[in-house]
């Protein structure tokens, strides 16, 4: 029985220390309305930097409904920079293939994807980066979506 325990205890403390990913930066998920994400309504994230010279690939997850209806997703993400200066963009999200089969991880009634916004960034200037994430689709209600997430991982180091 002591065996037993101590083996228990060292796989707990094995599941800890792979829990700590000194890799991610930041990484922050907001639930969206999945009856109706409307055109309006951002996402908005925060994110403090203090070293300009620290590299980072920026991911967007995406966890939709197996019920979605559409095969992509488009997000406009807005940036505004410490200074106030703001950057738009757009990013389209392949969620499905045209047979409709996922190609996220699917968990019971949901399917989580990632996907890269940008590699090899360097934060310009330190300080307070603000960014706002909507859907950029036709519909004024996007349904099935349910949440979004930001991710930033460090590169190297």
């Amino acid at each position: 029985m002591p065996k037993n325990k101590s083996f228990i205890w060292a796989a707990c403390l094995l599941l800890l220390l792979q829990s700590c990913d000194k890799k991610v930066f930041y990484a922050v998920e907001q639930d969206v309305d999945e009856t109706g994400w409307n055109l309006n309504d951002y996402l908005k994230y925060d994110v403090d930097v203090e070293d300009t010279l620290q590299i980072y690939d920026f991911y967007i997850d995406v966890r939709n409904s197996v019920h979605y209806p559409k095969a992509n997703t488009f997000f406009f993400i807005n940036t505004t920079f410490p200074d106030g200066s703001v950057a738009y963009d757009t990013l389209e999200c392949p969620l499905a293939d045209v047979t409709g089969h996922w190609y996220g991880r699917r968990t019971g009634r949901y399917v989580d994807s990632r996907f890269v916004f940008r590699h090899h960034v360097i934060f310009p200037r330190s300080g307070r980066y603000h960014f706002e994430i909507g859907h950029g689709m036709r519909d004024t209600n996007v349904v099935g979506l349910k949440s979004v997430g930001m991710r930033i991982e460090r590169i190297g180091k």
